[in-house]
């Protein structure tokens, strides 16, 4: 035996190491709900995508998928699926820390209320585990005051919502959301009332296309809750207080309001984008618009019923 020789560090020279990229293209096929999905996002053709997990299935010795009744894991598939989430997370932490310049600093950033529970907190934490030099002042306002402070300098970096016309973010910076009424589950819609709200303060996207929408329909309304917060939102909702309406990826399952609001008119689209001065951003700051550019585009890639395990923690995180 070798001098220092760890046996249990050195398994048998048969054990199989399973390639990132086959454990990369599994969990976006489950994730997506189709070969054809996560050969679009990979950039791959569907037989490709297939004869990786071919390729997959034949090292592990076992079958992932069961195309019975629709995509589906096996039980070993999911066994497979709750590690590679991790595996993949660790390497991705990895690769961004050891590949990447030392980059320090404090970057301040401002994010609308409703993504205080969305997929944001996910993609902060795993920056900030990448970069651990870099430290987030991380604030959340309605998109109007966000923009307004970023203009007088209170911010480097602004995630906002704009109109879905004429708003003025850059190419490649944006992704565009539907708006949809949310409810919950024991609220009575009766129209022959005004239609009880629950709202976010004058100057909030979503209480401009919410009113607007009822006044051009010519539905009477009334504002019955009022918070700044996503929080204070969803707890009048949970309430059964009233109604309101949020982006797709912000809705939690239990608030979707279905059939509910169906004689209530449409709201439209927003854009959610990124105020920055690409001249003034800090490394810091610019690593973090990656981070966060990339992330948000990808978000449109997930279907409503994606969830993230959260780390160290019982429960998911819905990413819409």
């Amino acid at each position: 035996m070798f001098a220092g020789f760890k046996k249990n560090h050195y398994p048998s020279f048969a054990m199989k190491n399973l390639p990132m990229d086959l454990l990369r293209t599994f969990t976006t096929i489950n994730d997506l709900g189709g070969f054809t999905q996560a050969g679009d996002l990979l950039g791959r053709s569907q037989p490709a995508i297939s004869l990786q997990v071919k390729r997959l299935e034949e090292m592990l010795d076992v079958k992932l998928f069961n195309r019975i009744g629709g995509l589906k894991l096996t039980e070993e598939g999911q066994i497979l699926y709750n590690s590679a989430l991790k595996i993949l997370e660790m390497n991705d932490a990895i690769v961004s820390r050891l590949s990447a310049p030392s980059v320090s600093g404090t970057v301040r950033l401002g994010t609308p209320n409703d993504f205080e529970v969305s997929f944001l907190p996910v993609l902060l934490s795993k920056f900030s585990r990448a970069y651990p030099e870099v430290t987030l002042d991380v604030s959340t306002d309605v998109s109007i005051n966000l923009r307004d402070g970023y203009k007088k300098g209170a911010y480097d970096l602004v995630m906002s919502m704009d109109e879905h016309q004429g708003h003025e973010f850059e190419e490649g910076d944006y992704i565009v959301e539907e708006l949809s009424w949310i409810a919950d589950a024991d609220f009575v819609l009766n129209t022959e009332q005004p239609i009880p709200l629950v709202l976010y303060p004058q100057g909030c996207i979503y209480r401009k296309h919410i009113t607007d929408a009822l006044n051009q329909a010519n539905i009477p309304w009334r504002v019955l809750y009022c918070s700044s917060s996503l929080l204070g939102i969803q707890s009048a909702i949970k309430a059964a207080l009233g109604i309101s309406a949020l982006g797709t990826s912000t809705i939690p399952d239990t608030f979707r309001a279905g059939n509910k609001c169906e004689e209530l008119p449409r709201l439209g689209k927003v854009t959610i984008g990124f105020n920055y001065d690409s001249h003034s951003l800090s490394p810091a700051a610019t690593l973090l618009l990656d981070f966060l550019r990339n992330g948000l585009l990808q978000s449109q890639n997930y279907p409503a019923s994606l969830q993230i395990p959260l780390e160290g923690k019982s429960g998911f995180l819905s990413v819409r």
